[in-house]
């Protein structure tokens, strides 16, 4: 059975790149969300056993929204997507529970090891 996973960030496109990449290696996408607030209510209905989740968002940010999460689910796999020089945010996403970030722009292979990783 494929892994169900969120799709967590607040543009589109970087959406549909992540969706693309983890359709064509077998994972199903059953939600996204393009806030922080929409991925703790997504989570929350769809149960998914893994959330890619965007660091800088509108409405709520993407560490709040991994606290959130992790308040009610501390079993939650939560890996976050970051641009470069956002390390210091990485670092309190990693403390805050998060299994891995990866970078963008997304290189599909990095995307899967981390997905893989957490998931196992």
């Amino acid at each position: 059975m494929a892994n169900r996973i969120l799709i967590v960030d607040d543009a589109a496109f970087m959406r549909m790149m992540i969706k693309d990449i983890l359709v064509k290696n077998g994972f199903e996408v059953v939600g996204e969300a393009q806030d922080g607030a929409q991925a703790v209510e997504k989570y929350n209905e769809l149960k998914p056993d893994l959330v890619t989740l965007d660091i800088t968002m509108p409405e709520m940010d993407g560490i709040t929204a991994l606290k959130t999460i992790k308040e009610s689910h501390p079993d939650a796999k939560i890996i976050m997507c970051s641009a470069m020089g956002q390390q210091a945010m990485v670092i309190d996403a990693i403390q805050a529970g998060a299994k891995d970030f990866i970078v963008k722009p997304f290189q599909a292979d990095r995307v899967i090891e981390a997905i893989q990783k957490a998931l196992n």
